[in-house]
């Protein structure tokens, strides 16, 4: 685990930089947490990528949090994402095969034909005001993409199953997290009373005054003629415009509203369902290869459930499946294990079964 952090630091000092910050109060160290999300979505705005980015969510009425390892706009994937969009594209087909489609009025054309007709294309050409427009409408909004780095003493990638499940149950719940953050679907005020923050108490002046020496990223996303250069006064002035933690959690939603693209396009999601896992080696970080699957709301769904069900003591803990049962060799109740001297005790039982049969046999 220390050697996988080690990688992961390097990682992260591509794209970041770390400055030490003395907190007094427990809503400075929640306020500095919340100032490291608004860098990188920051960060995530003006390069493309961001690394280490905290999110948080409730689930199942549970606080949960997470750190997601990157967010990229470049695709990790692009075989598997073709064939995830192909699969997707045949689906939908599928689905709508059969179905009628009411024709238009006869005096009525389709938005494609219009903008695609001569006389259209004529009038825009002629009209050089509408290029700003026919460009934006063009314009293919920026798909984010998640991954998971993970480091592994084998020189080969993991085989499919109870090796991977995890990171993939991790990854989707990531997904669910940061797009329910972005669309400002958490609860402010439940996360705060989870962490035991008093979410209106301001933060304090020493605190303050060493955020405002440091260049943390205060750049701003607005457009050029309304942006002012990255200033220690700006950072000053903004600190104190968000002097709570409320306020600053605020701010942060809306960084995520910029970060993070809105479209209307159904066809079109702004945070992709390609969830990529990337495997290094623990040493110097070297890349083994990567694994991509897709985000599945009902499997996700059906394991959380499953999982808080046992959190709440409503269901028995379960044993492994036979082919994970390696995992009991490192664990410190392998001993008193009751499903394990279960399954031992049905071995053995099946052994005395087969035993006998055989010895009938013979007779």
């Amino acid at each position: 685990m220390k050697q996988g952090s080690s990688v992961h630091k390097v990682l992260e000092e591509q794209v970041h930089t770390e400055v030490p910050v003395d907190v007094e109060t427990k809503e400075d160290r929640f306020a500095l947490r919340i100032w490291n999300v608004i860098q990188g979505l920051r960060t995530l705005q003006r390069t493309g990528m961001t690394r280490e980015m905290e999110v948080w969510g409730v689930v199942e009425g549970q606080v949960v949090n997470g750190i997601i390892d990157q967010i990229t706009t470049t695709c990790p994937d692009e075989e598997t994402e073709a064939q995830m969009l192909e699969e997707a594209e045949s689906a939908k087909t599928g689905a709508n095969k059969g179905k009628k489609r009411k024709p238009l009025p006869s005096d009525q054309r389709t938005l494609t034909d219009y903008l695609t007709s001569s006389q259209t294309t004529s009038i825009l050409e002629q009209r050089g005001s509408m290029d700003g427009w026919l460009g934006t409408l063009h314009e293919k909004p920026k798909t984010l993409y998640m991954v998971d780095v993970k480091t592994r003493q084998s020189k080969s990638l993991p085989p499919h199953g109870s090796q991977t499940r995890p990171t993939h149950y991790q990854l989707m719940m990531y997904h669910r997290l940061f797009y329910t953050l972005a669309s400002n679907g958490v609860p402010a005020e439940k996360i705060f009373e989870r962490y035991d923050v008093h979410p209106d108490l301001p933060f304090s002046d020493a605190f303050i005054a060493q955020m405002s020496t440091f260049d943390v990223g205060f750049e701003s996303s607005m457009p050029e003629d309304d942006f002012v250069p990255n200033s220690t006064q700006d950072s000053v002035s903004e600190l104190l415009a968000h002097n709570t933690l409320t306020s600053l959690w605020s701010l942060m939603i809306t960084e995520f509203s910029r970060a993070v693209p809105t479209t209307t396009n159904t066809n079109t999601q702004s945070i992709s369902p390609l969830l990529t896992a990337e495997y290094r080696t623990p040493g110097d970080g070297t890349l083994l290869g990567r694994r991509s699957f897709t985000f599945d709301a009902e499997k996700l769904d059906a394991y959380v459930q499953d999982e808080i069900r046992w959190w709440r003591g409503e269901r028995e803990p379960k044993g492994v499946d036979i082919e994970e049962a390696y995992k009991c060799q490192i664990c410190e109740f392998a001993a008193g294990c009751s499903w394990r001297n279960t399954k031992v005790e049905e071995g053995l039982q099946k052994a005395r079964l087969r035993k006998e049969k055989r010895r009938k046999s013979e007779i």
